[in-house]
């Protein structure tokens, strides 16, 4: 069943060495790349991300976090990382941090949208089910999808390992084809950057 192939994800702590061979496999295709927003302002509005939003109301993506999704689409260019295809929440700061990877064209969809408290029981397990199903399917061929999502969404969907997960940061998955994956590693927003550097 597609829970439990989630369940049993080991979830690989920050500063925990990334695997030697990640940027070949990258290259080679075959990953869902979940990335949590950029940094964003720190006053914090309510609003009901499945209806239309207001967004001068939402939390926007500030500075730090526009140069922080530039910088790590441009580090996925010079690492040579294909990506098929980006797909990210209706929210702003999302579809923001989508474009500005620098991938092409963006598609946005209410799944990927913010769970929380505001949002009916129901909605926020729908979208952790939308998103497990999301990383569980299988990329183009020798390319990776990458999703954008929030906080709420990818705890719920992946667990409370997850809790500390920073704007900015990537999960990265394979999908096994039979509906399952696994966390192949966590990459903070700076070490995308550090990664083109040393591959020079």
């Amino acid at each position: 069943m597609l829970c439990a192939a989630f369940t049993l994800l080991p979830v690989v702590a920050r500063g925990e060495p990334l695997p030697a061979d990640l940027i070949g496999r990258l290259r080679s295709g075959g990953y869902v790349i979940v990335f949590r927003h950029g940094a964003t302002v720190s006053v914090q509005a309510k609003t009901d991300s499945m209806s239309r939003p207001n967004v001068p109301a939402q939390r926007q993506l500030n500075e730090e976090g526009r140069a922080q999704a530039r910088a790590v689409g441009e580090a996925m260019h010079t690492l040579k990382i294909p990506v098929a295809q980006v797909v990210t929440s209706t929210v702003q700061r999302a579809v923001d941090t989508g474009k500005l990877l620098g991938f092409g064209e963006v598609s946005a969809t209410g799944d990927l949208a913010e769970s929380g408290t505001e949002s009916a029981a129901e909605d926020n397990d729908r979208r952790a089910q939308a998103l497990r199903k999301l990383v569980a399917a299988r990329p183009p061929a020798n390319s990776n999808v990458v999703l954008v999502s929030h906080k709420p969404n990818i705890v719920d969907a992946f667990g409370t390992g997850w809790s500390d997960v920073h704007e900015g940061e990537a999960s990265v998955f394979e999908p096994d084809g039979s509906g399952g994956t696994k966390l192949v590693a966590r990459i903070q927003a700076t070490t995308w950057t550090e990664l083109a550097r040393d591959a020079h």
